[in-house]
């Protein structure tokens, strides 16, 4: 789903890289898996197509943070509050 994103924070030694694989299109998602030491986080589409990947040592990786798209469309938040009326107003109104 477009705005899922992965952050993968890497040692390298004498500090850390952060590195994010993100859906940049609707109906991709990103995928993580592991194997062989090896920790492989891939933007794929709705087909199955691999579309971006990157690979990390698994010894090296500090962190990896899923961050899953919200549910809710962009400015449902806004919508979905409430105007308070105004002191003034609602005296006037009783």
């Amino acid at each position: 789903m477009k705005g899922d994103r992965v952050e993968i924070v890497i040692d390298t030694g004498g500090s850390a890289e952060t590195y994010e694989i993100v859906a940049t299109r609707a109906g991709r998602k990103v995928e993580v898996s592991t194997a062989r030491g090896v920790v492989e986080v891939s933007e794929v589409t709705r087909a199955g197509q691999t579309v971006r990947t990157g690979r990390f040592m698994a010894t090296r990786v500090i962190a990896l943070v899923e961050h899953p798209a919200s549910d809710e469309p962009v400015g449902a938040e806004e919508s979905s509050r409430r105007r308070r009326p105004r002191a003034e107003q609602a005296e006037t109104l009783l």
